[in-house]
């Protein structure tokens, strides 16, 4: 017995430095994937809205940067070119033709977040239709998955143009998201650690705050936008494409044939010197980008490069600078809808000096009707009668919404007033100039203020 047990000590001695060695040796823990980091993120709405910025991303690529891409919806509600399929069958071949036209560029990373394709002008119809918040959690999500220095996105607001409701939306999404992905107190649930193995709730993913956020508009009049942020020519060639940016943007377009079959098939009739000539005097092919810049987190200059100021490594979250809120009387009436939600949401977000036009501006589908949202404000402290009243262009007539209101005490209510839009005569003009729509308030025989509205009509437009 005791030389069995002296023999058992001997053997524990001479294991003991094996055992040390071991139980110092340290183990790494796991860091994201850096498969996915990317230093540009580009948020758009539908698939071929990333045509918009396809040439900087081009530029990019030659610069040797890594580029993802989150589409908010599939597009299930644009036309289909190319097939009989409509509604989510669209959708799900837009999909592809969007993975397609940007594997043209060697761009594989890219999300869909699942909003649903909504055909207005209106953002807040396209984020009731997209599911707000969850859309807004899924894109935080991939901003802590992705990791991007920049995010490049379509302008939030409205203006006279295509400015769909949905191209709106994704703007918002990617400011707000911008805002949140650096919070640790926004969707913990996504930061929180596993508890268990394979943990099929908490993410841990780290909390990201992006450095710069630019947004390239869907409107007609480029005057507002100008030296608001960085320009790029499409007309320099690509070190790896050997070819004009805008010319890779057109090739990579061409995956896109629900939605330009019949142009795509006239230029695959052309040689080379015809698709120069087209791209050149039709379709804005070739014009030069312009980009807005939101903000910088690393300082900068407005018109610098998308990249400057960018070194790799996260910085600290940054929560906004939230400007004050305007004051108003106590007795007021002011647009409402988008218009009003725009300004809150710049104010919100620290984006005061986001071009917008004043006054407001849409342009509409005649013959039709236009609505004008209202605030009516009454912070006094007794009830109010308010008189709404209409100035119209002639040929223009008023469906509803005018005439005397009582407006109880402490209260904000919503009214609206309608508009017959006529048919547009025929000029011979390419266009006809925007109309402006003024509504007065008063009280009492006190004017109480006056909301101006600039209207174009137009053949054919998005619903308002």
């Amino acid at each position: 017995m005791k030389k069995s047990g002296v023999t058992v000590i001997l053997r524990f001695v001479l294991l003991l430095p094996a055992m040390a060695s071991a139980a110092q040796e340290p183990k790494a823990l796991p860091l994201p994937d850096e498969r996915y980091k990317v230093d540009l993120l580009l948020v758009v709405a539908h698939p071929d809205d990333e045509g918009a910025a396809t040439p900087y991303l081009a530029r990019a690529l030659d610069e040797h940067k890594r580029i993802a891409v989150v589409f908010g919806t599939r597009g299930s509600s644009g036309a289909n070119e190319a097939g009989g399929e409509q509604a989510a069958a669209l959708g799900a071949i837009r999909e592809i033709e969007a993975r397609n036209a940007l594997t043209t560029l060697g761009l594989t990373n890219v999300w869909f977040l699942g909003g649903k394709d909504t055909a207005s002008q209106n953002v807040l119809q396209s984020l009731a239709n997209w599911d707000h918040g969850g859309s807004l959690e899924q894109l935080v999500r991939l901003f802590r998955l992705t990791r991007p220095e920049v995010i490049l996105t379509f302008l939030p607001g409205t203006f006279i143009g295509e400015d769909h409701g949905d191209h709106q939306a994704s703007g918002l999404l990617a400011t707000e998201a911008f805002d949140l992905a650096g919070d640790p107190a926004a969707f913990p649930e996504q930061l929180a650690g596993p508890t268990k193995r394979l943990e099929p709730l908490l993410e841990n993913l780290r909390p990201w705050q992006p450095k710069k956020i630019y947004y390239f508009p869907d409107a007609d009049r480029e005057d507002i936008f100008r030296g608001k942020g960085p320009d790029y020519s499409v007309k320099e060639i690509s070190k790896s494409g050997k070819q004009p940016y805008w010319r890779m943007a057109l090739d990579s377009f061409r995956a896109h044939q629900t939605q330009a079959k019949s142009f795509l098939d006239k230029i695959a009739q052309m040689d080379e010197a015809q698709i120069e000539k087209m791209a050149t005097s039709d379709g804005g092919w070739t014009d030069a980008l312009h980009f807005v810049l939101g903000k910088s987190l690393v300082g900068g200059s407005v018109t610098g490069d998308v990249f400057d100021g960018i070194t790799p490594g996260a910085i600290p979250f940054a929560r906004p600078d939230v400007s004050p809120e305007l004051a108003r009387p106590e007795l007021s009436v002011e647009l409402g809808g988008p218009y009003s939600f725009f300004a809150e949401f710049r104010r919100a977000h620290g984006l005061t000096n986001l071009p917008h036009p004043e006054p407001p501006e849409i342009a509409l589908q005649a013959p039709g009707t236009l609505v004008i949202p209202l605030w009516v404000r009454n912070q006094t402290a007794k009830t109010q009668e308010i008189t709404l009243a209409v100035a119209l262009p002639t040929g223009w007539t008023t469906q509803a919404g005018t005439g005397k209101f009582t407006v109880a005490a402490k209260q904000v209510v919503a009214t609206r007033i309608e508009i017959t839009l006529p048919a547009l005569t025929e000029n011979g003009a390419k266009k006809q100039e925007p109309q402006e729509i003024s509504v007065h308030a008063d009280s009492n025989g006190q004017s109480i203020g006056e909301t101006k509205l600039r209207v174009e009509l137009r053949k054919r437009a998005l619903p308002q």
